[in-house]
């Protein structure tokens, strides 16, 4: 059949890859004039599938409160007559229960563990490279009480088969030798060696270029996106800038635009924009830089080494669609580099960046069909889409299909908001 797909970023690419090895017609369309150009620009350059967890977790509530008075804190929010916004919080604040955080953390593992999988079957297929490391990713804490709150993490984990290893103050520089330059700032960290580092920006144009050039996929760039025509139960076309585009399906990967492409067709999907920002830095000191990625528990940043560069991402500010790039912002990111590779990379020539990271209230993605026979989403992955992207998009492919996914899809799709 002919599938449409609705965005280039990594899940659109990564879901056109899978449908096109199944032996689909696939189209690819969007906005900008090249993939990945959007949210998957600039993210922090993690593949982080053991760190898959929900942000509605107990206690997140009392901790917005506080944050709301620190300088740098990691949840920011703007304050606007936006009900939306109001709508997201009181959804994500009731799924901060221990009983939600657990059903929300296993469903998010449950894919990203898939994604793991399918991405290094990808990496072997294809043959693309994008500044790729394959060294693990460690969370970082200051404090004694984090180690003890990741204590339900690890049990999850070890539920789910995830490799891990909690490390002391004296241990962690095994991991990331440059960490020795700033002694005493970490009391342990909890290292998941299995996660992988990269630019995503760079992963999805390679792997745009082999679905174009290995699979006979069309990309057709600069064409808006207007609206989604419907009839009864069926999807009849997509009017663009380029007139009405038809096929046998559609996939809705349009990230946190998503909502207000199917709003008309009365499908609410509670997606909303989480603002994210982060700094590109050039390497001067090898050894004073990460070697791959890191997360600093109290400040929620991630620092992820690419070739010759830093990606520093981290920050959550709700500000609905807005991208004005925030100074104060970037000097929290910039504060937390300094502090824990201050010798590694060049922070006078760093590249600032913003984008917006489309989030469900329960931090699980929307994955599956619709009350329309051909109409499909693949959407809501918040910080998580270049991890679950891989997954997310065979498991996608799949369904699509009628084939039997090799992962559980329950709870998975639009239909877990329909009470």
């Amino acid at each position: 059949m002919h599938v449409l797909i609705l965005g280039s970023g990594v899940v659109g690419v990564t879901s056109a890859y899978y449908l096109a090895r199944q032996g689909h017609e696939v189209t690819v369309i969007d906005r900008q004039a090249a993939p990945a150009m959007e949210t998957s620009y600039g993210n922090a350059g993690q593949v982080s599938f053991g760190f898959s967890s929900p942000w509605a977790a107990p206690g997140i509530p009392r901790k917005a409160v506080k944050w709301m008075f620190q300088e740098h804190a990691p949840l920011k929010i703007q304050p606007r007559m936006d009900p939306a916004m109001a709508r997201f919080m009181m959804q994500m604040f009731g799924n901060c229960t221990t009983e939600r955080y657990a059903t929300n953390k296993e469903r998010m593992v449950r894919v990203a563990e898939y994604s793991r999988a399918c991405i290094d079957h990808l990496r072997e297929e294809t043959g693309i490279r994008y500044e790729d490391r394959q060294r693990g990713l460690m969370q970082l804490f200051r404090h004694e009480s984090q180690i003890a709150s990741a204590a339900k993490d690890m049990k999850i984990l070890e539920q789910c088969g995830v490799r891990h290893r909690l490390l002391g103050a004296d241990d962690i520089t095994d991991v990331e030798p440059a960490l020795a330059r700033v002694p005493g700032k970490f009391v342990g960290g909890l290292h998941l060696p299995d996660d992988q580092t990269g630019d995503c920006h760079l992963f999805t144009n390679r792997l745009a270029e082999y679905c174009r050039d290995q699979l006979g996929v069309t990309f057709r760039f600069g064409i808006d996106i207007q609206r989604i025509e419907r009839r009864a139960d069926t999807i009849e076309s997509v009017m663009t800038s380029a007139g009405a585009m038809t096929a046998d399906a559609y996939v809705v990967c349009l990230g946190s635009f998503s909502p207000l492409m199917v709003k008309d067709l009365d499908i609410r999907l509670p997606i909303y924009p989480v603002k994210g920002y982060s700094l590109t830095i050039p390497v001067i000191d090898d050894g004073g830089a990460p070697q791959s990625t890191i997360m600093d528990e109290t400040f929620k940043v991630a620092i992820s080494r690419f070739d010759d560069r830093i990606r520093v991402g981290g920050t959550a500010e709700l500000a609905s669609y807005d991208l004005n790039l925030l100074e104060k912002r970037r000097s929290t990111i910039s504060m937390v580099v300094r502090d824990v590779f201050p010798e590694g990379g060049d922070l006078a020539r760093a590249e600032f960046w913003t984008g917006l990271r489309p989030m469900t209230p329960d931090s699980t993605p929307i994955i599956g069909g619709t009350k329309y026979d051909n109409l499909w989403l693949n959407t809501g992955h918040g910080t998580l889409g270049w991890t679950m992207s891989c997954g997310s998009a065979h498991l996608l492919a799949d369904l699509m299909a009628g084939r039997q996914p090799a992962i559980d899809p329950r709870g998975l799709d639009v239909g877990r908001y329909a009470a």
